[in-house]
């Protein structure tokens, strides 16, 4: 950047006129002024020459005006207009086609409509209110613009009708209106029939464990795809796609083909499982590519056997419901495999299109690949449903619980085929803040606010809905990204970002239809440097929160859970933080230290972090929760009862503290320092920890029981 960075009045405007903040607050109070060389790049990523500075003004301002209909309207049931806008002396007609096929006309009401010279032409802003009877869905709206009887323009757009507010969350009898449940990492979590991480079928059987120490809901990492080739990226929150879930968490022999394989199929799995599952017990590292390799292996035998009319018949509906889309990501797979020898920069440019001569021809010539990846979606989606089905046998009221991750890997499947609804050039990431005072770089791609809306927000619609096929619940990891996402030019680091606003009542709008039509729960994790009226907002969608113990301050010192809002998801700690055992020792501060990752003296953080634990322990003896000598476990546990005070709606116990854990699962500003993402579930003698064993496990059990007993006034 120059010395002399300052915007003009003109780019100033052009930038605000696309969303793209100025100036704001940061987390420490302060107010920065965004340089115009950050500006220039922002809006060059969105396709916006800001050569001509007064000519791309006038652009944008007049860019609604030329259009008969928006690309996409989303209102709330029974209020919401379209703003329609009709060349002078022409005539215009409305109808909507609604999602079951019929087709209603929409009047227009008499109005002295808001004008405007366009090419030196007047148009006029006609104002239609939308009729307040029609029904939840996505609907299609027709404008039909006429001169003297005769058609002059016609256009569709994407009308979306949305909930005003989502329910709030099922309860069991006798914890009144709340409700609590494990978090947990999946790939984590292992049992003694798992291929070395964490699988569909544990994630079942962890549900079960959970629901019989009454828990209402189990919270797992993104299960969103990953690559299909090692090495496999660790981090869940930078997957291939938000659209399809991972086959890597497949049970290869809980396919039903595998239980009619002749004996060298069923030697050929074995064989493939044991490397993998011989690593079930290492409590070090989880080895994704050493389990995907095997699991790839048996998979494809099972693949290769016969299958029943039935279940073909099955699979082939999967694939017509998944239509393009899914097509798309498994020729996305395929081309992974044909180009795994070549390096990202050595492959032809034309693979980078989807729409070239060379990907159409290598659609057809990978077939059998593309078919062995539609296969693995079905599968994976047919465990994923037995996981759901196992929570609430159970007795489960929400029963899995998913997470959103914020963005996709700028190499993966979605910013391949969706290319053009991602920013060039732009990386997601966040702000300095009190925990990351370097800012975070989270090396995603964002979705461009002009394209997302062009195309009818079905992205957006098709990543939540295939989430909630077989949820109870959905976690919106960064939920502000909705509001507004910290946008870094490449070349740039963090700190040199700036906000860019999205359409939060279109985003919010859509993920509630989804939600409501799955009968689901929808939780935003809204951390961080939050504008205070987003949260209002959400609770009034009835999108709730988040609240996490350490975070949660009030004046100078803790806030009292008494004090907490009634309409979040509370936790004593959050996967971006050590266990709370862990954390009570300080080791967020000493991990950060040895990654050079303090902007401070560490002395200085030492202190700070004992300073911070000795008011939470001084708090937890005043409401005679712990005695003056506690023991770790005992701290542990009084923190959680200590949560139960507050009115949350969801309450929820990070698997890592019910079983001791001291080690952070991800470590944020780290990439290769650390083994983010890659850490096996662990006891406080580094011993693993089995799914199996759970039950049986003193820890687990004496804080689910404190817990549950706590929110029942026992």
């Amino acid at each position: 950047m120059t010395t002399n960075d300052s915007p003009t009045p003109t780019l100033t405007a052009l930038a605000e006129a696309h969303g793209v903040a100025t100036a704001y607050w940061s987390f420490f109070g302060d107010r920065v002024e965004v340089p115009a060389s950050t500006l220039r790049l922002i809006l060059a990523a969105m396709g916006v020459d800001a050569g001509d500075e007064t000519a791309a003004l006038t652009a944008a301002e007049e860019a609604s005006w030329r259009a008969l209909l928006p690309p996409s309207i989303v209102v709330r049931r029974g209020a919401g207009e379209v703003l329609v806008h009709v060349f002078d002396g022409r005539d215009v007609e409305l109808s909507v086609t609604l999602e079951d096929g019929s087709v209603r006309g929409i009047p227009i009401p008499a109005q002295q409509p808001e004008s405007r010279r366009i090419d030196d032409l007047p148009v006029w802003r006609v104002r239609v209110p939308l009729p307040a009877d029609l029904p939840l869905g996505w609907h299609t709206l027709h404008a039909r613009e006429h001169l003297s009887g005769a058609p002059q323009r016609t256009c569709d757009a994407i009308l979306v009708v949305t909930p005003d507010r989502l329910s709030q969350p099922p309860t069991r009898p006798g914890a009144g209106e709340r409700a609590w449940g494990l978090m947990a990492q999946l790939y984590s979590v292992r049992s003694r029939e798992s291929w070395g991480i964490g699988d569909y079928a544990d994630l079942g059987d962890l549900a079960t464990v959970a629901a019989q120490r009454d828990a209402d809901f189990l919270l797992v990492n993104p299960i969103h795809a990953a690559e299909v080739t090692t090495p496999i990226e660790p981090s869940p929150y930078l997957p291939a796609t938000r659209r399809f879930i991972a086959p890597l968490y497949i049970r290869p022999e809980d396919v039903r083909e595998a239980a009619y394989l002749n004996a060298e199929g069923r030697a050929r799995l074995r064989a493939a499982k044991a490397p993998a599952a011989a690593t079930n017990a290492d409590p070090e590292l989880v080895d994704r590519d050493l389990a995907w390799t095997a699991k790839r292996s048996a998979l494809e035998v099972v693949h290769a056997w016969p299958r029943s009319a039935a279940r073909q018949q099955s699979l082939d509906a999967f694939v017509a419901a998944g239509g393009q889309a899914l097509q798309d990501f498994a020729l996305w797979c395929a081309l992974e495999e044909h180009f795994a020898d070549l390096p990202a920069d050595g492959r032809p440019e034309e693979a980078r299109d989807i729409g070239s001569p060379l990907v159409a021809g290598l659609r057809a010539e990978l077939a059998d690949r593309v078919a062995f990846h539609l296969w693995l979606q079905w599968v994976a989606d047919e465990q994923a449903q037995a996981a759901q089905r196992a929570a609430k046998d159970a007795g489960m009221s929400i029963g899995v619980m998913h997470d959103l991750a914020v963005g996709v890997d700028p190499l993966g499947s979605d910013a391949w085929s969706l290319r053009d609804l991602y920013a060039p050039g732009i990386r997601v990431g966040a702000p300095p803040d009190m925990y990351n005072q370097q800012g975070q770089d989270w090396s995603q791609p964002p979705w461009l606010p002009s394209a997302l809306a062009a195309s009818g927000y079905a992205p957006l619609r098709d990543m939540v809905r295939n989430l909630l096929r077989h949820a109870g619940a959905l976690r919106i990891d960064h939920v502000i990204g909705l509001f507004r996402l910290w946008w870094i030019p490449s070349g740039f680091g963090p700190t040199a970002g700036t906000y860019v606003r999205y359409d939060h009542e279109a985003m919010i709008g859509v993920l509630a239809l989804e939600a409501e039509r799955a009968g689901a729960v929808v939780i935003g994790e809204d951390l961080g440097n939050v504008e205070p009226w987003v949260r209002d907002y959400l609770a009034s969608r009835g999108v709730l929160g988040t609240s996490v113990l350490w975070f949660e301050y009030e004046g100078d010192g803790l806030k009292p859970p008494e004090h907490y809002r009634r309409e979040v998801l509370a936790t004593v700690n959050t996967h971006d933080l050590p266990p709370t055992a862990g954390y009570l020792a300080g080791e967020h501060v000493e991990l950060r230290a040895r990654l050079g990752l303090l902007t401070e003296p560490v002395e200085q953080a030492r202190a700070e972090a004992r300073d911070e634990r000795e008011r939470m322990l001084a708090t937890l003896r005043e409401r005679g929760l712990i005695d003056a000598d506690p023991t770790e476990q005992e701290v542990v546990e009084a923190l959680h009862v200590l949560l139960t005070a507050s009115p949350s709606l969801l309450l929820g116990i990070a698997l890592v503290d019910a079983v001791g854990e001291r080690r952070v699962q991800n470590q944020p500003g780290t990439h290769r320092e650390y083994p983010n993402w890659q850490v096996p579930l662990a006891g406080p003698g580094g011993q693993c920890v089995l799914i199996d064993d759970l039950p049986r496990n003193a820890r687990f059990v004496s804080l689910t029981r404190a817990v549950d007993r706590a929110l029942r006034g026992e």
